[in-house]
């Protein structure tokens, strides 16, 4: 009851309610921002959200130490889980991240079609996992080929996969190379106006950009709609 409880209030379901119902099963969605901005932090939400659901996660970074990593995972589970009293809240935080896997790579030597190995390999080792966040990906090391393969990865296997990357224009044409950014369903661009960092939709979906209100909470950097 506990875990349905926090699932049902997942920041992630303010993103979905605007944007098309959000990132379907064998899609990718990409998150892009100025350093420092909370690309993490969003990805860790969506991935929390997966957790959330009872289902397996795999959270690659390029850019930060497991231990980054954890620590984000901790800081939003907290966060969500102060909404409402739920008891035995630490049991349930140490259920749901065993069903995290968390993956560590250099880009300079590890590219995403590699990664798409490794995430086989799990798969072949028994882990169903449903949804993959891969963090800090820089696109001028990226070729169209290892796009294609984690997009037909995660169509293969009916996952979810948010990609971050850093980028400093608002546009959806500058969000990614043009060869790349076709794969991707869902973009979204984080930018800072009047200390408020606001969730701009470029893309969701058939329907293209979204208007939203979203933002991150500036205390929580939980998403919202407030």
């Amino acid at each position: 009851m506990a875990k349905q409880e926090l699932y049902d209030r997942s920041p992630v379901k303010a993103y979905n309610e605007v944007a098309n119902g959000g990132l379907k099963a064998g899609e990718l969605g990409l998150v892009t921002a100025k350093k420092g901005l909370g690309k993490t932090a969003i990805l860790v939400q969506f991935g929390m959200d997966t957790l959330l659901n009872g289902k397996q996660l795999v959270h690659v970074s390029f850019d930060q130490h497991s231990e980054n990593v954890i620590y984000w995972y901790d800081a939003i589970f907290n966060e969500i889980s102060k909404k409402k009293v739920i008891a035995k809240a630490a049991d349930v935080k140490e259920q749901l991240l065993r069903n995290r896997t968390i993956l560590n790579f250099n880009q300079d030597n590890f590219n995403l079609e590699k990664v798409v190995n490794t995430l086989n390999a799990l798969k072949a080792g028994g882990i169903a996992v449903a949804g993959v966040v891969i963090d800090g990906v820089d696109f001028s090391k990226v070729k169209e080929a290892d796009i294609q393969s984690v997009s037909s990865y995660a169509k293969a296997t009916k996952t979810k996969v948010w990609l971050s990357s850093t980028a400093d224009s608002d546009k959806l044409e500058d969000s990614a190379p043009k060869a790349i950014l076709p794969y991707f369903s869902h973009v979204i661009h984080l930018s800072s106006k009047a200390s408020v960092t606001q969730l701009n939709i470029l893309k969701a979906g058939k329907n293209g950009a979204v208007e939203s209100t979203l933002k991150l909470d500036s205390k929580t950097l939980l998403i919202s709609s407030k």
